[in-house]
């Protein structure tokens, strides 16, 4: 082999090594990652532990900050390359303002999105589960439905009860706006009293929350991907048809 095919082969590996590390250091800082080896470029989003909020959590939570994510989906949006986006989700809920602020943004992208709620998707994860274009709901996959809760001091006056009830119904108004589910039927499983022990709400489990008319569908990775591209391959053929 000649010196000229050595140096480009030590070259080529170089590029590949760093790639991977810079792969990898995204996942690590972020939660994210461009897929770019199949036909389709799609950028992946993992939403997991709690939503953390304008307060930072402690460094032993497992977290998902919004001044992360929400730069991250505006760039997507901007991006010439990425046809698409992934958001799998694992998550306990967390802060109310930065959870919908992600699912604005996510419903608001012009390019195909798909959701797939792995562990879980619970209290401020419905609406960012719904937020996508279309939803999947692993077989064990479970998510938690119930009214807003606040922590801290409270001033009992009917001023708060009234604040509440503005959070509570941004928070429902988003959910049935993106998912099949009706706002009379989605309040009577936020107060359900007989399901949870110490609190109010419901639990759907897989199946369940597709018959609600929450997620769309059940499936996992493999027809998340496959709805995905094939949305992304829609979307190509409308604008060629335009041009």
């Amino acid at each position: 082999m000649s010196e000229e095919k050595k140096t480009k082969n030590r070259e080529d590996k170089q590029q590949e090594t760093e790639q991977q590390e810079s792969r990898d250091k995204q996942v690590e800082d972020f939660g994210q990652l461009t897929l770019e080896e199949g036909e389709t470029k799609i950028h992946l989003l993992n939403i997991i532990g709690e939503i953390e909020g304008h307060e930072c959590l402690p460094s032993n939570s497992k977290t998902t900050k919004y001044e992360h994510v929400i730069p991250q989906l505006a760039a997507l949006e901007d991006s010439q390359k990425i046809q698409g986006l992934l958001v799998l989700i694992n998550t306990v809920g967390g802060d109310v303002e930065s959870g919908l602020a992600i699912a604005e943004m996510i419903a608001s992208l012009s390019k195909p999105t798909v959701s797939l709620v792995l562990g879980g998707s619970h209290s401020i994860g419905v609406p960012l589960a719904v937020s996508t274009d279309y939803s999947f709901i692993v077989p064990t996959g479970t998510m938690m439905i119930h009214p807003v809760r606040m922590n801290g001091l409270i001033i009992g006056v009917a001023q708060t009860f009234d604040y509440f009830q503005k959070i509570q119904d941004r928070i429902s108004g988003f959910i049935t706006a993106h998912s099949r589910i009706s706002e009379q039927r989605l309040l009577k499983l936020m107060l359900e009293t007989g399901e949870l022990t110490k609190d109010v709400g419901s639990v759907l489990v897989g199946k369940q929350a597709v018959e609600e008319g929450v997620i769309n569908e059940v499936g996992g990775i493999q027809e998340a991907f496959a709805k995905l591209r094939e949305m992304i391959l829609q979307a190509e053929e409308k604008r060629q048809s335009k041009d």
